[in-house]
């Protein structure tokens, strides 16, 4: 129960954060931070995939409210949240498809190089997609790639600071 909602006030804090924060930073012209993929990275793995599902749409449907987007990043974040599991399994070299037995996706379970591919796999899908359904174009291709690839790098910078900062070594818990 406590772990319930330890989540739910993390999501909470960092879906504000984002909205009232990180949206409005704009780094070099085009950087902006996707802080709140974080609460979706820390989900439990174990929670039904129908559940992952929702909260990875009603959480890009926030952003979306506020950032005025229409929906580029709840079909991201649904994307996002599709393939999680499947980037776990990879990440850890199983080859059966049971997504119960996976470890919490946090730095006190798996060492920084698990999370840091994790983190930088689901960014990047997420960017991607985001991009691009945002631009609709290919006509500045050489920019859109800039876009991606800043968005990416930058958010993971701060998704791993955060990650890290905020993470408890006695608890193994943010």
């Amino acid at each position: 129960m406590n772990n319930i909602i330890a989540n739910i006030l993390r999501f909470l804090i960092l879906l504000i954060v984002q909205v009232i924060v990180c949206q409005h930073i704009c780094l070099f012209g085009y950087m902006t931070p996707a802080l709140f993929l974080l609460a979706l990275f820390l989900l439990p793995l174990e929670l039904p995939l129908s559940l992952q599902y929702f909260i990875g749409f009603a959480t890009g449907f926030v952003v979306d409210a506020f950032a005025h987007t229409l929906g580029v990043s709840s079909f991201a974040c649904t994307l996002m949240m599709f393939v999680r599991p499947y980037v776990a399994h990879w990440l850890n070299g199983s080859n059966n498809v049971k997504f119960e037995n996976i470890d919490r996706p946090e730095p006190g379970a798996k060492d920084f190089r698990w999370v840091f591919l994790y983190t930088l796999i689901l960014t990047s899908l997420y960017q991607l997609t985001s991009v691009l359904l945002e631009t609709m174009s290919f006509r500045n291709f050489g920019h859109t790639l800039l876009v991606i690839l800043g968005n990416t790098l930058f958010s993971v910078f701060v998704i791993l600071c955060v990650e890290y900062i905020f993470h408890s070594h006695s608890k193994g818990e943010i």
